[in-house]
């Protein structure tokens, strides 16, 4: 049943507004909050890295030509200004649209660390699970299925493209243009799309925050992939796949092809027993953005998918 559903939302099944598959404005209604869906086209290309690219693992071997069908992926990692809307919605009852389950917890000490917590900001610190129940009240608030990008989505429009290390080139030295990391980021996140997107027009892919996947973390992934729109079915709580790299990170961190696995030591110093399942005392690296496939499942499906994720 997991795989099935996990299929539903990749290869797109359900109804169709391929007419209108464009780069738009979402609004969250009710709010004056707009974020940018770029419209990403479906096409091919080779994931992971070839074993000639500088500073690579051997967890991005071996390369597989992927297909991928068209989808929706937000510009821009979610602000603190699109976070706590989904946060404090539960507190007035007449606009309740999340339960006590699906909504997060308070922090429990403050996860910006002092580096901003204003509408530009990305959020950050919270878990996968959380990143994945905040789609999910997207989708109440818009009538729009929301998820977090698989691996080989996140990939491909990182690279908008390109075949190299970064969108760019090869070389790191314009790195700085388009990504904040160790070299420039004065150790701490910045306001989301201050540096150059790629040729697709998303910014921060490099950079500033690490962004959560949906996919399950394996070190031998690219051996089983499957070559359509793959989709790793629901595993356990750790690990998870991260992508990007962050404004802590080296240079070689931020390659397009550069996969991480989620930890529990990320959570490590968290006072709380058991352990939050929504924040992560040590992930102030982490972040996300939504995308959305481009044919929407029913109702019913999009309910069991989330429910999939709640942990």
């Amino acid at each position: 049943m997991r795989q099935f559903l996990l299929c539903l939302f990749v290869l797109g099944i359900g109804i169709s507004n391929a007419q209108d598959f464009k780069t738009y404005d979402q609004s969250i209604p009710n709010t004056t909050l707009t974020f940018k869906m770029a419209a990403i086209p479906a096409g091919k290309f080779k994931i992971g890295s070839s074993a000639m690219e500088r500073g690579r693992d051997s967890d991005e071997s071996p390369q597989k030509e992927i297909e991928l069908s068209k989808f929706w992926m937000a510009t821009k990692e979610v602000t603190f200004a699109e976070w706590d809307l989904y946060f404090k919605d539960n507190a007035l009852p007449q606009t309740k649209t999340i339960d006590g389950v699906t909504r997060a917890t308070p922090q429990y000490i403050d996860l910006t660390w002092g580096m901003g917590r204003d509408g530009k900001h990305p959020t950050n610190s919270m878990s996968h699970t959380a990143a994945i129940m905040y789609c999910k009240w997207l989708y109440t608030k818009t009538g729009i299925f929301f998820r977090l990008p698989t691996e080989a989505e996140w990939e491909y429009a990182c690279r908008a493209g390109s075949e190299t290390a970064y969108p760019f080139s090869n070389d790191a030295q314009s790195l700085k243009e388009y990504g904040y990391f160790k070299d420039n980021s004065n150790g701490k996140f910045h306001h989301v799309g201050q540096l150059k997107p790629n040729a697709w027009g998303l910014y921060d892919m490099l950079g500033n925050l690490s962004e959560w996947t949906i996919d399950q973390y394996d070190p031998a992934y690219y051996e089983k992939i499957d070559s359509k729109n793959p989709m790793t079915t629901v595993g356990s709580k750790y690990p998870k796949s991260v992508k990007g790299g962050s404004y802590m990170d080296d240079a070689k961190e931020l390659r397009c092809a550069n996969r991480i696995a989620s930890s529990f030591n990320w959570n490590q110093r968290d006072p709380q027993i058991p352990k939050s399942k929504w924040w992560l005392t040590d992930g102030m690296f982490v972040g996300f953005r939504v995308v959305r496939p481009l044919i929407q499942p029913s109702k019913e499906e999009i309910e069991k998918f989330y429910n999939l994720y709640l942990k």
